[in-house]
């Protein structure tokens, strides 16, 4: 995977993360003035409940296409390959949101030059915001290489290398690595619950099993 903040890439080199916000003073609140004797019994708090309009956390999940949740094999192929395209194509960014489970987490980790490990926690919409315009202008091809599966009822963990080109007939990848993808199986069709990416480095290169492409 990429992300991209400023002039950094992250989980491709550099990992920039801001800082905390420092600690404020803590001042003592005036009391608060008496409040005034309601002028009618408040309806209970079991009927105010009911009262208040649901929030539906699959309100904002746009439509998958069905080809691309039916398996877990449908499903990573399709996370590759919505943001994979030639510079000047325009990403499908709601088949990109579809694929997400509600709350799901992106997490791009990397070294920075002080030689620390960090990570950065991001949502789908995150990473959106942070590589549309690189993605676009500059072109990225990202191939799955091999994969590890691990599953237990209706969850699955995926190993995932890939390597990353600019032009898909690029000699040579600018990037690869690993990626962990989490994944939730609710019945009806699969979901991506998280991904975490690591770059491939001199100090950490990919295992043997993970860097030569396997056929799927």
């Amino acid at each position: 995977m990429l992300f991209k903040t400023g002039a950094l890439v992250l989980g491709t080199s550099l990992l920039w993360l801001g800082t905390a916000a420092g600690a404020q003073d803590i001042k003592p609140l005036p009391k608060p003035a008496p409040a005034p004797a309601p002028t009618q019994t408040p309806a209970p708090a079991a009927e105010a409940a009911r009262a208040a309009p649901a929030t539906d956390p699959f309100a904002n999940i746009p439509p998958a296409r069905a080809e691309d949740v039916r398996s877990l094999d449908a499903i990573v192929a399709a996370l590759y390959e919505v943001i994979s395209g030639d510079a000047g194509k325009e990403r499908d960014w709601n088949r990109f949101r579809s694929l997400f489970y509600p709350g799901a987490r992106m997490i791009p980790t990397g070294v920075n030059a002080a030689g620390k490990v960090n990570a950065r926690i991001a949502t789908p919409e995150d990473y959106i915001r942070a590589n549309e315009k690189f993605l676009e202008e500059e072109g990225f091809h990202e191939q799955e290489l091999s994969r590890h599966v691990d599953s237990f009822g209706t969850i699955a963990q995926v190993f995932s290398s890939y390597e990353a080109r600019k032009k898909r007939d690029d000699e040579k990848p600018f990037v690869r690595g690993i990626n962990s993808i989490q994944l939730l199986n609710d019945g009806n069709r699969w979901w991506i619950m998280t991904i975490g990416w690591a770059p491939e480095t001199a100090a950490a290169p990919l295992p043997d099993q993970y860097s030569k492409k396997t056929e799927r």
